[in-house]
């Protein structure tokens, strides 16, 4: 009964979600968060391609200083998202993998397919597993830098892998 009222509250969510409302717009990774099932790999997929685009006209260090923006924006944006959805972290929420992603993009050290490849697998990997503390933090920060961090963290275990698979090559 409990997970049946759960799943009702996360339906009746969404319809408090408004794509004409550029917050949601964007929390939503631009409504790939609303393609189901696995709202967080489809966000994911969009922030890949998205990052891809903008690499090809920005250099990485410029790159680099708009994902730290896009973070700090992200703060409010899943705040007040899921504020307004009235559940925390609620799985349509997705610009906190669409920047996580775009900060591995930034080490990877090239854009061929294999290196997006594994940037995506193993950010979701970690994204999905929540290995410490990603778990600690999950639970207890229940708001928007909250909705980030734990994104953030999965990013940086991706990297020190895809870091530590270049320094053995």
């Amino acid at each position: 009964m409990a997970s049946t009222t759960s799943a009702k509250n996360k339906h009746n969510a969404l319809q408090n979600i408004k794509l004409a409302n550029p917050v949601h717009f964007l929390a939503v990774g631009f409504g790939s968060g609303l393609i189901s099932p696995a709202p967080g790999t489809w966000g994911t997929l969009a922030g890949l391609l998205v990052g891809l685009l903008l690499l090809h006209w920005l250099p990485v260090s410029l790159f680099f200083v708009l994902t730290v923006i896009a973070f700090l924006l992200g703060i409010y944006l899943c705040h007040k998202t899921a504020e307004d959805m009235q559940v925390h972290d609620h799985g349509a929420i997705v610009w906190d993998e669409i920047v996580a992603i775009w900060l591995v993009l930034c080490a990877l050290p090239n854009y061929s397919w294999t290196w997006c490849l594994a940037a995506f697998v193993l950010f979701r990997l970690f994204d999905i597993l929540k290995p410490i503390p990603i778990r600690y933090f999950d639970r207890r920060l229940k708001t928007g830098f909250g909705i980030m961090f734990d994104d953030l963290l999965a990013a940086l275990y991706a990297i020190i892998l895809i870091m530590l698979y270049q320094w053995w090559l």
